[in-house]
């Protein structure tokens, strides 16, 4: 057994050197630490990377770090939610704002927001949104799956700091195995009563099996749980194959027995992951751990 090293903090440090100290350190620092490492395998070397990212991560500010990972070309495979989508489109002419968490949500109501815990949107966002989809969404004689619907969206938005743009520029497949729980599901609907719009939903399994069966070695970031992270994991399980690397960043407990909070020991029994492979789990809020594992690992790359 190693000893525990104390931290030490000086002046001037930058992420990889504020990382670096928590190497040899307990809890969520040594967790945290071995996620960079590991983090640091996967976009060095020659492995697929796949990305899940789940809940509301845009509005809370995280959308410029995915959409920069699909421009460096550090992420090959996206799976993710479709609130995170619908506030990516909703950045490209509105913004999100800070606000009070304790405050009355009757008032707010009242006054046309709607909350995300401390991030507010107004209703005129949802409106701008609701046009610019029904401008955007395509009208198709054939079946598309949900993955050509969401590239054929970003190839429509002109913010190129959009993950749907970054994703469509860089020909990088988005998945949303739930896009129908969503506003874009919404206004498709809408769309759908007077255009030709029709999704197959099970195509994207087809899609996804398929790079899953291509791959040589492969990683996998999964920030949060949920669908996004089933449906990666689950894609690899049909597949003789299992991750080689895996990291995840969540506020979940195994305990209570949601995949959310699964560890990545119990994917292993499933053959998701392999008994081989290096995996870790950070108990942590993601908005803090992911900038700082992607600043650490990014500046470890520059030099």
């Amino acid at each position: 057994m190693e000893s525990v090293e104390q931290m030490e903090i000086v002046p001037g440090m930058d992420a990889n050197q504020l990382v670096s100290t928590m190497e040899h350190c307990g809890f969520g620092a040594g967790r945290l630490a071995e996620a960079v490492s590991i983090y640091e395998e996967m976009l060095s070397g020659e492995y697929t990377r796949f990305f899940t990212l789940a809940g509301a991560m845009v509005p809370a500010g995280m959308r410029n770090i995915i959409s920069g990972l699909i421009r460096e070309g550090h992420i090959d495979v996206l799976v993710t939610t479709g609130a995170n989508l619908v506030h990516d489109i909703i950045e490209c002419f509105g913004h999100h704002r800070l606000g009070d968490p304790e405050a009355p949500d009757a008032r707010l109501r009242e006054d046309g927001l709607s909350r995300i815990y401390d991030v507010y949107l107004g209703d005129e966002e949802f409106v701008g949104l609701e046009e610019l989809l029904q401008k955007i969404l395509p009208e198709r004689s054939e079946t598309i799956t949900g993955s050509k619907l969401l590239e054929l969206l970003g190839s429509r938005l002109t913010d190129e700091r959009s993950i749907l743009r970054s994703a469509y520029d860089r020909k990088i497949p988005i998945f949303c195995p739930a896009i129908s729980d969503s506003m874009i599901g919404l206004q498709a609907w809408l769309h759908r009563q007077t255009k030709n719009l029709s999704v197959d939903a099970f195509g994207d399994v087809d899609e996804i099996v398929e790079l899953c069966y291509g791959v040589e070695k492969s990683g996998i970031v999964m920030i949060g749980g949920g669908v996004p992270k089933n449906f990666a994991l689950q894609s690899m399980l049909v597949t003789p194959k299992s991750f080689d690397l895996a990291i995840q960043l969540t506020t979940d407990r195994p305990e209570f027995g949601g995949l959310s909070g699964a560890t990545l020991s119990e994917a292993v029994s499933w053959g998701k992951v392999s008994s081989h492979a290096r995996h870790v789990t950070v108990y942590s809020d993601a908005t803090i751990t992911l900038p700082i594992m992607v600043a650490a690992v990014l500046s470890r790359l520059q030099k």
